[in-house]
């Protein structure tokens, strides 16, 4: 049952009276936004029955997300648009110009949102499709239970090549069912490049090492998430967002033309329904806040040091 977010009819006419020599139609801006949270649903369930039910509550969570933040926007949007009429409904006579161009400014900020929020649609569509994002509620999760795969294919690789090497045969392996044992036989078979000594071949259990390695490095970086801390710099705020997995830095005022090139070539992105610059939250966002001379607190101390769990490395290192 889909769950909608109020719309404000009063400030919906009110656009319209401004923009429009036709009448409003009563409950027509919430029957709009109602027709858009409807398609958002029918997504999201399309999308439940193409993934596993562990990721459900992250497609709920998904479409409610976008249906209220649609509302807040659509809202927003009929709000900037009665600040000034048309110059079609008022005439020329006494237009107010620089009202208009901040009414023009504001409703650009607000059609950037509404295409971050339409995003929200692309995420619904993709989620459990893909890779394991940081994002994910349950990324620690599923990377623990990767990891567990990880670990036991690495074991039982291990005592494969030891039973081999001893019985210098794959007969009777506890590790392997007969037509595992029968398919490896043959892969050892028609692999000339392979080392005949043993079933599985040093790059295969070092590959696979890398990527345990690998594996338990996200988990390590993903647990400690909470440990990030946010700091004050001379004109704004670098903030912490779990709930959107990001390190957001908000500023006073618009960043000039060099900022901004340096913030993008640091991989910060401008998100306008944060109003915040932002990127992914992990170690790698708080080195690259550390490289930006403009974002330093204002005793000139390193962002990365301010960090818990770097003050918690020092300590155990004075030890």
């Amino acid at each position: 049952m889909p769950k909608y977010y109020p719309i404000n009819e009063e400030a919906a006419k009110r656009a319209k009276d401004m923009n429009s020599f036709s009448d409003y139609q009563p409950g027509s801006a919430t029957a709009g936004y109602r027709a858009m949270v409807d398609e958002a649903y029918a997504a999201a369930e399309r999308q439940k029955v193409r993934v596993d039910p562990m990721y459900h509550d992250k497609i709920d969570a998904l479409v409610d997300r976008y249906a209220r933040k649609l509302a807040e926007n659509l809202n927003e949007r009929n709000v900037i648009d009665a600040r000034v009429p048309s110059i079609l409904i008022s005439g020329g006579g006494n237009f107010p110009v620089t009202k208009k161009h901040k009414q023009n400014a504001a409703r650009d900020r607000n059609y950037g949102e509404y295409a971050e929020i339409s995003k929200l649609l692309d995420k619904i569509r993709s989620v459990g499709m893909g890779g394991i994002s940081a994002d994910d509620d349950l990324a620690v999760e599923k990377l623990t239970k990767k990891l567990e795969g990880l670990e036991s294919q690495q074991t039982t690789m291990k005592e494969v090549n030891a039973y081999f090497r001893k019985h210098k045969t794959l007969d009777g392996c506890p590790e392997l069912t007969p037509e595992q044992a029968e398919k490896l036989k043959a892969d050892m078979a028609q692999s000339w490049h392979l080392d005949k000594s043993k079933p599985y071949p040093a790059y295969l259990l070092s590959n696979n090492n890398a990527n345990i390695r690998r594996v338990r490095q996200r988990i390590e970086e993903l647990s400690s998430r909470s440990e990030f801390a946010g700091w004050t710099f001379p004109g704004g705020e670098a903030k912490i967002n779990e709930a959107e997995n990001r390190l957001q830095l908000i500023f006073e005022e618009k960043p000039d033309a060099n900022q901004r090139q340096e913030l993008k070539s640091n991989g910060f992105k401008w998100a306008p329904s944060q109003g915040a610059w932002q990127r992914q939250l992990n170690q790698n966002a708080i080195r690259a806040a550390a490289r930006i001379d403009f974002l330093r607190p204002e005793d000139g101390t390193s962002p990365y040091q301010l960090q818990p769990f770097v003050k918690r490395e020092n300590k155990e290192m004075s030890r």
